[in-house]
């Protein structure tokens, strides 16, 4: 029932779709900018990002975007879920999971030291499914980031 594929350039209004019910989910929706031509780009021209489609029954699922990033401690890229997102009536039938091992399988086989993603600390449901996957959290790390004129401020100095 459940079928994995990695993202084509016609899935890009698709992957649109999820992203903006990921930011609703989210209460993100504000800083939801992208657009289908943007994500074609960058996922598919210059590859900056990879997805994969989750389909069931042949239907659209959901989706999950990652990317490597790399470790010196390890010495090892590793590969950092950026989002993953099942749709609510898709939700129980274990697609999260399955992505979460395919995912796995691809950073192992790759040579990846670790796999990394972030958690809204309401998310409760999220976390408890992290937990049982065996993921443990980085409570002594906090994300830091600039965007917008902050990002463009420090650029222009």
């Amino acid at each position: 029932m459940l079928h994995l594929r990695d993202a084509r350039p016609d899935d890009a209004e698709l992957l649109l779709a999820y992203i903006r019910e990921l930011a609703e989910f989210e209460r993100l929706t504000h800083e939801c900018v992208a657009d289908a031509a943007l994500l074609r780009h960058s996922l598919f021209e210059e590859k900056k990002a990879h997805a994969i489609m989750a389909e069931w029954d042949s239907k659209p699922a959901g989706f999950a975007l990652y990317f490597y990033n790399f470790s010196t401690f390890v010495g090892r890229p590793g590969l950092y879920l950026e989002d993953l997102f099942v749709r609510p009536q898709f939700r129980r039938n274990g697609i999260a999971k399955a992505v979460f091992r395919y995912l796995a399988s691809k950073a192992v086989a790759e040579g990846c030291g670790r796999m990394e993603w972030s958690v809204l600390n309401w998310n409760e449901n999220a976390i408890a499914f992290y937990r049982s996957l065996g993921a443990k959290p980085m409570d002594e790390w906090t994300v830091q980031r600039l965007t917008g004129e902050a990002l463009k401020r420090l650029a222009g100095n």
